[in-house]
This record gives C-alpha cells, sequence and structure tokens, in this order.
C-alpha cells in the first residue's frame, strides 16, 4: 500500500489522459479506415482499448518490479538476442505496410520490432555506461565501441526495412544519452552542429533540384523529401498528404468542427489513425486541444528529466533520460512532419496514435519512470524520518 501513496501523478495522470483522448481519437479518425478494409468501425477501437489495457498491467507490472532485475547479466544477455532475432526476422517474414516490411504478422495482430528496440537501447545504454564508469573515465571511446557497433548493425537493419525514422529516433536517443552522461570524455557537441549544418545544406541543395524528375518521384524514401521541400508543387503525386495535413488543420482552427466531423479523414488523408492524427485532432479539437496534448507530453518528457536529476544512481538518471529522449524526439518528428517541418518520417504520435507496439512499449516505460520516481521518493522520506529523530 506504500507504494500507492508515493505515486508520481505528474506521470501517472497525463499517461492516463493521453491514453484515453488517444482511444477515442483512433476511434473517430479510423471509422471510415475500418470500412474500407472490409473491417467493422469499431475495429481500431476494440484493438486500441486492449492495447491501452494491457498497456496499464504492463506499467503496474514495472511499476512494482525491482529494477535490479532488469539488470542482471542473463536477463540482459536474452533481450540483446531477441532483439536482434527480431529485427532480424521482420526482414524476412515481416509483413510490408506502406512500403515498409517492419511487421511481424501473428494472426490478428502485429508486432513491430523497431517500437521494442527503442526501450531495449535506453535500458542497454544505461546499464553499461553504469557499469564501465571507470572505463569510460579513462578510455570513453574504447569502452565504447562495442556497444555502438551493436548498436549501428541493429539500427542498420531497421534501414532495410526500410524505416528511416526509428533509426533516426534510435540514434537521436543514443547521442543525447552519451551527452547526459556527464563525462568529460562526452560525445563532442560540435556533432550537433554538424547535423545542424547538414540539415541546412541538404535544403539548399533540395530547394535548387528537379523534384519532379524520376530520379525522385521513383523511390519511396525520396518522395518523402520532396513533398517536404515542394508539397503544392507535387500536389497531384507524392505532396498531397501534407498538402491535405495542412487542409485538416486549416479547417480546425482554434476550437475545431467537434469530434468525428473531419473532412480530411474521409479518403482524403491517408494514414489518418497513425501518422497523421494529429492533423485529424486538430480538424476535429482544434489547435487549442492540440496544444495541451503536446503539453501533457511535454509534462512527461520534463518530469522524466527532472525525476533523472535527483536520481541517486547513473543507470536510473540516464534510463529517465533516455525516456524524455524517446517521447520527445518522437513527438517532435511526428508534429513536424505533420506540419511540414521536417519530412514525413512514418513516426507515430505517442500514445495518440493507433498501436500496439507503441502503447505497450510506452507504457512500460511509464512504468519504469514511475518505478524510479518512488524509489527516489521512498529515499527522502527515509532521510527526513531519520534527520527527525536525530532532532
Amino acid at each position: 500500500m506504500k507504494k500507492f501513496k508515493i505515486l508520481d501523478y505528474y506521470i501517472l495522470i497525463p499517461y492516463i489522459v493521453l491514453s484515453l483522448v488517444g482511444i477515442v481519437m483512433v476511434y473517430s479518425a479510423s471509422a471510415n479506415v475500418a470500412l474500407s478494409n472490409g473491417s467493422t468501425p469499431n475495429g481500431y477501437l476494440i484493438k486500441q482499448t486492449v492495447y491501452v489495457i494491457i498497456g496499464l498491467f504492463l506499467a503496474a507490472f514495472f511499476y512494482w518490479l525491482r529494477l535490479s532485475v532488469l539488470r542482471q547479466r542473463s536477463y540482459v544477455e536474452i533481450a540483446t538476442y531477441v532483439m536482434f532475432g527480431l529485427v532480424l526476422i521482420v526482414l524476412v517474414i515481416g509483413a510490408r505496410i506502406n512500403g515498409a516490411k517492419g511487421w511481424i504478422n501473428l494472426g490478428p495482430v502485429n508486432i513491430q520490432p523497431e517500437e521494442f528496440l527503442k526501450l531495449y537501447i535506453v535500458l542497454f545504454l544505461a546499464h553499461y555506461m553504469d557499469s564501465h564508469q571507470v572505463s569510460l573515465e579513462e578510455r570513453y571511446w574504447h569502452t565504447m565501441r562495442a556497444p555502438l557497433i551493436l548498436f549501428a548493425i541493429m539500427i542498420g537493419l531497421a534501414l532495410m526495412q526500410p524505416d528511416t525514422g526509428g533509426a533516426a529516433i534510435d540514434w537521436f536517443i543514443i547521442l543525447i544519452m552519451m551527452l547526459s552522461s556527464g563525462n568529460k570524455h562526452n560525445v563532442p557537441t560540435e556533432i550537433v552542429g554538424v547535423l545542424f549544418i547538414g540539415y541546412l545544406a541538404m535544403l539548399g541543395f533540395l530547394s535548387h533540384t528537379n523534384l519532379n524528375s524520376p530520379m525522385w518521384t521513383k523511390h519511396y524514401q525520396l518522395q518523402r523529401f520532396v513533398a517536404f521541400i515542394d508539397p503544392f508543387g507535387t500536389i497531384k503525386t507524392v505532396g498531397r498528404q501534407l498538402v491535405n495535413s495542412y487542409y485538416a488543420i486549416s479547417n480546425g482552427g482554434l476550437f475545431g468542427r467537434g469530434l468525428g466531423n473531419s473532412i480530411q479523414k474521409m479518403g482524403y488523408l491517408p494514414e489518418p489513425n497513425t501518422d497523421f492524427i494529429l492533423a485529424v485532432t486538430s480538424e476535429e479539437l482544434g489547435v487549442i486541444a492540440v496544444l495541451g496534448i503536446l503539453a501533457l507530453l511535454g509534462t512527461i518528457a520534463g518530469r522524466a528529466i527532472q525525476i533523472g536529476k535527483r536520481a541517486s544512481t547513473m543507470y536510473e538518471s540516464l534510463v529517465c533520460y533516455g525516456i524524455a529522449a524517446l517521447i520527445t524526439v518522437q513527438s517532435l518528428f511526428n508534429v513536424g512532419g505533420v506540419v511540414g517541418a521536417l519530412p514525413i518520417t512514418g513516426v507515430t504520435l505517442p500514445f495518440i496514435s493507433y498501436g500496439g507496439s507503441s502503447m505497450l512499449v510506452l507504457s512500460m516505460s511509464m512504468g519504469i519512470l514511475l518505478n524510479i520516481s518512488a524509489r527516489e521518493k521512498r529515499a527522502q522520506l527515509a532521510e527526513r524520518a531519520e534527520r527527525a529523530t536525530v532532532k
């Protein structure tokens, strides 16, 4: 019962609210999609509700779990073999959806290994860096070589699906966790500058290129860059989905057209229940509601960083920072794609978009955050009790 008293409601409440909003918006955005696929209008609603319920049980499980279990050598090794096997298997027998071969079909559900890879990277890298603190002080890059090679292989397999968005998120998580380790031999901040300069160079190059040539319009991945640079110029082809996203946001205004009244979800906007669910939400509930959703996501990420700062071990700190990076970067990629600030990557919006693998991974992450927060609160309460006894 003591653990119920030290629940971190700054994480729990936004998590539950976002999950409930996700169920409502998935139902609203997917009813027409389900009918088009020959299913019932409630099909996606039922699945998403089941995912949320299972996710709540997983969050509770990881909240009560001793974190030391996650660091046992046998479990770490098993997780590594399983994860490597999944990202390899998906290339062989994976189901291809929307141009990407990233799902393993298990009958009524599909598993997306890339989603689990994100959390695996967070937990493995936190454990590895905490276990090699002495070596990191002396030979940082030599010590980090092994995990970086392992991640490069796994993320490379994800790129072969191809899942560019997922691979980019993975590398950003790794970069942020390494920057957060506080080591004097850290990743140089110049890397961030190089990435930004590369981004500007890409924009400059593409803006002076004939984007309607077969070289660009023929390839699946390059089409997304074409739509990003000139959506209205390619409105009849690859730019259609981004332009329809603009229309949805414009139609909704500040307060929306009303729940269920989106026009763009009726066959105009592809993937309205996954990649572009934020555009549908904006059209139906308005920009104010979208800002509220983003504020809740920001609250979870900010709270994770706060917990990480006060954590008593490097492992717990890095786990918190990694989960914060996962939620923040994935949210930015999704929002950026919807509003045209970034190329469309196929990345879903945390808690809101339809997807079982994503919801389960996010729920496990919330349980781990709640667990670390509870540990720190117990430590604070014990310290206060000790001080009171001394007085």
